[in-house]
């Protein structure tokens, strides 16, 4: 597909410097962009490459407008980054919007029901009673448990798995591979220690524009449900354990892990490989930095841990810097022992 400048600026509000019938077709990053490419720029660092682009067009904000002649078209607007993120998502849309109806082969239940304009990829299964919303679309290999409610809009990419009564809303994506409702580790050691399992009669519930990454898994509750509040973004290969319930508008960078029944306040920031144990409860806007082993929480909004086990940041970075010099410490000590050991026996 191609574009102009003018079709594209009237999709972001922008101004145009150069030529409004300038056409591209793709999109690249600034150093790599040639002819036909539509770039941006978000960033005065790379000022030294937007003169030297090849692109046909750029996205820059209107603070980062140089002084030098330009060869590409600018489309000048109050912030690249978003206006560029716009028109990646009106791209996507574009090719969404494409897919529709139900491939073969794919098994749909009779007593499914099914919202207007949805697609469903081949190899895809969806039992008893499973419902889903208009426009959505769920790629191929996909399957749907019974009785399993999907929302409007929705995107379930492909081979996503989602056990039975679990419940996404709308707006969601749900990247390849994630397993949504499976069974929560729960297990329970007799007298002669073997280990007898607890059935996980819960649910999952993901409320509406979660972003769920390819490969992670979200456990089903013992009883009740596994929460997901609006506005979650979750990274690939994460694990929520049974029973968690994470806050609105969370992130949860990869490998990170969290305990069952562990809540989740929100605005929380959850960086990769991140471990944090069960029926613990995060305050608002809790910053757990990468690879933290939190095994306890001060009740404190805003507080930044790291480390582990995990503790206030500053009082972290300053052991850090500690742990650096240990070996130069201990050098030290051995020769302050020994030079008292030798005044000592004079």
């Amino acid at each position: 597909m191609q574009f102009t400048a003018q079709q594209i600026a009237g999709l972001i509000n922008a101004t145009i410097q150069g030529n409004p019938e300038t056409v591209v077709s793709s999109f690249n990053n600034i150093e790599a962009a040639t002819k036909g490419d539509l770039t941006f720029m978000g960033n005065p660092k790379y000022t030294e490459a937007l003169l030297k682009t090849e692109a046909s067009i750029v996205l820059i904000g209107k603070d980062m407008v140089p002084d030098s002649p330009i060869k590409a078209t600018l489309l000048v607007v109050e912030d690249a980054y978003a206006a560029f993120a716009t028109l990646l998502q009106i791209y996507q849309e574009m090719h969404v919007q494409g897919l529709k109806g139900i491939e073969e082969p794919a098994f749909v239940s009779e007593s499914a029901r099914l919202g207007e304009n949805i697609y469903i990829g081949a190899f895809t299964y969806v039992n008893n009673r499973s419902s889903i919303g208009k426009n959505t679309k769920i790629y191929p290999g996909c399957y749907l448990g019974e009785n399993v409610t999907i929302g409007e809009n929705t995107i379930i990419y492909a081979g996503v798995k989602i056990y039975h009564d679990c419940m996404i809303g709308s707006n969601v994506i749900i990247h390849a591979g994630a397993v949504i409702g499976a069974d929560g580790f729960g297990f329970v050691p007799d007298k002669q220690g073997i280990y007898k399992k607890i059935p996980q009669i819960g649910n999952v519930i993901i409320e509406d524009d979660v972003e769920i990454g390819a490969n992670t898994c979200i456990d089903r509750a013992t009883l009740t449900a596994t929460i997901i509040r609006k506005g979650t973004k979750i990274d690939n290969l994460v694990q929520l354990a049974h029973n968690v319930e994470v806050g609105e508008h969370t992130g949860i960078a990869a490998q990170a892990g969290i305990s069952g029944s562990t809540h989740i306040g929100k605005y929380n920031m959850i960086a990769g490989q991140v471990g944090i144990a069960g029926h613990l409860e995060t305050p608002e806007r809790f910053i757990a930095t990468a690879q933290s082993g939190i095994s306890k929480v001060s009740d404190i909004p805003g507080q930044m841990v790291g480390g582990s086990p995990a503790f206030a940041m500053r009082d972290h970075l300053k052991s850090s810097a500690i742990f650096r010099r240990l070996p130069e410490l201990e050098k030290r000590i051995a020769e302050l022992e020994k030079a008292l050991s030798e005044r000592k026996k004079d």
